[in-house]
């Protein structure tokens, strides 16, 4: 049983007077485990829901559409039978790095194919069991995303603490032989999966293109709650870019794709230029961090002169690693006419080793910026708040955080997107505040 959150305005749903509130018991005699069970049953023509209302009634109702057409019904949670939780125990899990004390949901270890299909989450693969398995080629759920970290069975046991993690290649192999792909993820943890081990991981993978779709190569983040591991420091950096860039050639030359890509935050502490836009193809990781700098980049090409810019006063933050592009972004809007000051902002949070923008909390923010002077609003990553809403990963709200600055704050995805918000608007308005 699930609650119908909402129904679309002039759906099939709406018509036959479910609302929201109701809660779907079945459809054609089937319990709903999903978005993925909902999507598959509502393209059939003919549908009998079993509806709960609120004052506990329950009904059959019989819903007749067209097969292309769409139910109607909205629910809160892709999945309806608990989220998948993790069972492993990964050297650098993160979630085992958080502090004590922050709200129950971040510490939810989930490892659910079903998320990996539906919102791009990575997954071990090692909690699935056969039924499992065979929904997923039945259903066809391509792609999955895939923390691959090593293919050497005892490496990649070690790495994420479960016996089950050895048989990643089979799994690999099992879901290419069935026609479906996979984005896979390396989390570099060195003198653990980097060197040979990596080189190897880089093999298999390559190897089982076009089933792997791509591969993306990520360093370890460490808050100051881990102990035991190391970063990547700039050596590693380099080591790590110059292999990839090897595998990229050769898949390139063989392939037409480059298969295998270094995570931006790898350019930043080798100390080299990122590569390109056009060279990450179509970008299929960018929100693993792949490709995303270059993306910015390439915006901030892109700025030229526009409405309601000119003598605007305005402030940028983010984490310490991408303050150089930051301020890059302020001198191209200087060209514009727009003054900025750029801030950098120390992670007092999670501790110095942690420095991107998307884990900035509300906390670093107000440290770093308070008595600063920051014009008539502050612009700041978009992704350092929850998918959720305007919240920060320590619960502190945007509207709070704007209170304490004084100072309205738009969170942004990129330069076009910080250039639209400013043409768009001369007043600013505080979150929670009654003003137009």
């Amino acid at each position: 049983m699930v609650c119908i959150t909402g129904v679309l305005r002039g759906s099939a749903a709406e018509e036959a007077g479910i609302g929201a509130g109701d809660q779907l018991i079945t459809m054609n005699g089937r319990e709903i485990r999903d978005l993925i069970d909902y999507q598959y049953l509502q393209a059939q023509e003919i549908l009998e829901l079993h509806i709960a209302k609120p004052d506990g009634t329950q009904y059959l109702i019989e819903v007749e559409k067209d097969e292309e057409e769409e139910l109607g019904l909205l629910f809160a949670e892709s999945v309806f039978d608990g989220c998948r939780v993790c069972r492993n125990r990964c050297l650098f899990c993160f979630v085992d790095q958080l502090p004590k004390g922050l709200r129950p949901s971040l510490y939810v270890k989930d490892d659910d194919y079903r998320l990996s299909f539906m919102q791009g989450n990575f997954i071990s693969l090692t909690n699935m069991d056969a039924d499992d398995w065979q929904r997923v080629v039945d259903l066809r759920l391509s792609p999955l995303y895939v923390s691959v970290h090593a293919v050497d069975p005892q490496v990649r046991e070690t790495l994420i603490g479960n016996p089950r993690a050895r048989l990643v290649g089979h799994q690999l192999q099992w879901l290419a032989a069935a026609g479906l792909q996979i984005h896979a993820q390396v989390v570099l943890c060195p003198g653990v999966n980097d060197g040979n081990v990596l080189d190897q991981t880089i093999a298999y993978l390559c190897a089982c293109w076009p089933h792997i779709a791509s591969v993306a190569i990520v360093p370890v983040g460490l808050t100051r709650y881990r102990q035991g591991l190391r970063s990547v420091d700039p050596k590693t950096a380099r080591e790590v870019i110059a292999l990839v860039a090897g595998w990229q050639e050769r898949m390139l030359a063989k392939h037409g794709t480059r298969l295998v890509w270094a995570a931006d935050e790898l350019y930043f502490k080798a100390g080299l230029p990122m590569p390109s836009l056009d060279t990450y193809e179509d970008c299929p990781q960018l929100e693993n961090g792949v490709g995303m700098t270059a993306l910015f980049l390439d915006e901030l090409r892109a700025i030229r002169p526009g409405p309601h810019l000119a003598g605007r006063r305005v402030s940028l933050a983010t984490g310490l690693l991408a303050l150089p592009i930051i301020e890059e972004l302020a001198c191209a809007l200087a060209e514009v006419g727009v003054e900025s000051m750029a801030y950098g902002v120390r992670n007092r949070f999670f501790g110095d080793s942690v420095d991107v923008a998307g884990l900035l909390t509300g906390q670093d923010l107000l440290h770093c910026l308070m008595g600063q002077e920051l014009g008539e609003v502050l612009f700041i990553p978009a992704v350092s708040l929850k998918r959720e809403g305007d919240v920060f990963l320590d619960d502190m709200p945007l509207g709070e955080l704007e209170k304490r600055l004084s100072v309205p704050i738009e969170p942004v995805t990129g330069p076009l997107s910080l250039l639209q918000r400013l043409q768009e608007s001369n007043l600013w308005r505080y979150r929670g505040s009654g003003e137009d």
